[in-house]
């Protein structure tokens, strides 16, 4: 899908056949519920800051920048992703008033000017090789003041199979079809996510959460403070 060789066309019926793939099987779910969790001790009013990693077309923003507004908490929002076609499509697709920054780059390469409160990255980790994601989850650690969300795929049968009619019956992108079989076989268990984890030296809560998604966080509570 991200190849130059891809069509505007396909590539923007890509992007819509996704955001509906993750309406329907509660893509953003875990990383709202972590986010209720994570700012339960802030006032109403408070502002935070939060940063998506591989942004794609945009809709986990959207929909943090819904959560925000009803749980009256002032959020700036910014997503980061490799592809220029990316922020140009995440633009067109979100109201104005929303007032999310789009940033083209690599998040490898990116250091921000202050660290954003929240990182969130979801379905990004899989397109990753074991290095790549040590190194992914230790940039997590540096730049996140307050804590970091990584929301990746279940790597089983179950899904595996079921996307595969699921997106024969709704007639999706035969490249939709494709990557997500592929990026489902490519996803993660338990154990890889141990592994992972220890090698590059950092403390995660490890969830599985429902739809075949394991997420993995790490949150410095003490740290999710601010008065209004």
């Amino acid at each position: 899908m991200d190849e130059t060789t891809t069509s505007p066309e396909d590539y923007a019926r890509c992007l819509a056949d996704l955001e509906t793939v993750n309406r329907i099987t509660f893509t953003h779910r875990p990383t709202l519920r972590w986010l209720d969790e994570a700012t339960a001790s802030l006032r109403p009013g408070a502002p935070i800051s939060i940063l998506d990693v591989a942004c794609g077309h945009g809709d986990l923003l959207r929909a943090i920048h819904r959560w925000s507004v009803k749980r009256g908490i002032s959020a700036k929002l910014e997503g980061i992703d490799l592809n220029p076609r990316s922020a140009v499509a995440a633009a067109l697709a979100t109201p104005p008033e929303m007032a999310i920054n789009w940033r083209i780059g690599d998040v490898f390469k990116y250091r921000p000017e202050s660290p954003p409160d929240f990182i969130v990255s979801s379905q990004f980790s899989h397109h990753l090789d074991d290095l790549q994601v040590v190194a992914f989850l230790a940039w997590l650690e540096r730049n996140a003041a307050w804590g970091w969300f990584v929301a990746d795929l279940h790597r089983h049968a179950v899904p595996y199979y079921g996307f595969r009619l699921l997106a024969r019956l709704m007639g999706w992108h035969p490249i939709v079809r494709y990557d997500g079989t592929i990026s489902i076989a490519r996803g993660f268990r338990r154990q890889d996510w141990e592994r992972l984890t220890a090698l590059a030296g950092v403390r995660a809560d490890i969830r599985w959460h429902p739809m075949f998604r394991l997420c993995v966080s790490h949150l410095r509570q003490s740290d999710v403070h601010r008065p209004s």
